[in-house]
């Protein structure tokens, strides 16, 4: 059998979802996947003559592997149908993912892995990105990019104009080159729609001074959609969200905050104070070296009167509904649970 040709299948299967899964390295990997190889021989020598069994197995390998959105949905019940908005859990590192129609989504961010994200897109169904805006080049934001490119077709790359760290900004052009799709950065006071989607860049500003650090570079994006208005504030701190304050004084009270920096100390009690969110969402990893969040941000939040979900603790969030109707639902909750309408004040409180 050529070379050529195994190598063409091995790239093929490398694209397909669930194709990569971790492995450990060393001497417990070599013993895990001969114990994983034995168990494989062992079945097929006990059941290689009963048909009906081995093509159920088959059917339930490919199900495991392939993970159909539907079947999930159906399964789980997450996500709802008319889902707006996620806060996709990817441990310590952010991605959201805003719906732009049957299939196609707006990505904000990519997590620190390939993995977790692509999960994300696939049990949402994305198989279209218009775009991908990456707020800053931590590698917490970036490092999942492959995942998101993996598969699926991305119109462009947008980013901050700092490329800083070097190494990560490097990395984004690098995987961005590979898979054909343009980076551009972007512009301050923007405004950009598709879909149901409408969205304008509030920061970095057109006229403040240049940010001191990637941050403080963060895009950071005010988004109406399907009745619902977001603020997503990547990983500003608070001098940059007093700035932003000052520089949009007709910013008022937004339906969803995505919490800047994962819900660090280093929060601006005065842009909290003007956005009063009803619901803030604080993208975190579990037991992360950080303290994040910090029960001071969490209380102050709750002060102004928000509902607070957390990644760490309730995996992925799902907004859907508008006003009134707004539900969150928590797709690491017992399904009962999931389902948090905008009428329960605990939840979701109005305006």
């Amino acid at each position: 059998m050529p070379a050529g040709w195994i190598a063409a299948v091995a790239r093929g299967g490398a694209r397909l979802p669930g194709a990569e899964l971790p492995w450990p390295g060393g001497l417990a990997g070599g013993l895990l996947l001969a114990a994983a190889t034995g168990a494989v021989v062992g079945l097929g020598v006990r059941f290689g003559r009963r048909r009906g069994i081995c093509a159920a197995v088959a059917v339930v390998l490919l199900i495991a592997v392939l993970r159909p959105p539907q079947l999930i949905r159906t399964v789980t019940g997450w996500p709802p149908p008319d889902w707006s908005y996620v806060q996709c859990a990817v441990g310590q590192g952010d991605a959201g993912v805003l719906t732009a129609g049957p299939g196609t989504a707006v990505v904000v961010d990519a997590g620190p892995e390939p993995g977790p994200v692509d999960d994300c897109l696939r049990a949402l169904g994305v198989s279209r990105i218009p775009l991908l805006l990456l707020t800053h080049f931590h590698a917490d934001h970036v490092g999942g990019v492959p995942g998101v490119l993996r598969g699926r077709s991305v119109g462009v790359i947008e980013t901050t104009v700092l490329q800083e760290p070097p190494a990560q900004a490097a990395a984004v052009h690098r995987a961005a080159a590979r898979a054909g799709v343009p980076v551009v950065p972007a512009v301050p006071g923007e405004r950009r729609r598709t879909g149901p989607l409408e969205w304008q860049v509030l920061w970095p500003s057109a006229t403040a001074p240049p940010p001191e650090g990637p941050n403080d570079a963060s895009v950071a994006l005010l988004v109406r959609t399907s009745g619902l208005t977001l603020l997503l504030l990547g990983d500003l701190e608070p001098p940059s969200q007093e700035a932003l304050l000052r520089e949009h004084p007709e910013l008022g009270p937004v339906d969803v905050l995505k919490v800047a920096h994962h819900g660090s100390a280093h929060q601006d009690p005065g842009l909290q104070g003007r956005i009063r969110p009803r619901l803030a969402i604080v993208p975190v990893g579990a037991g992360n070296r950080y303290g994040h969040p910090a029960p001071g941000t969490i209380a102050q939040l709750r002060a102004h009167g928000a509902a607070v979900l957390r990644t760490d603790e309730d995996g992925s969030v799902a907004v859907s509904g508008s006003g009134t109707r707004m539900r969150a639902f928590p797709a690491g909750r017992r399904p009962e649970a999931r389902g948090h309408t905008g009428r329960d004040p605990s939840v979701c409180p109005q305006p």
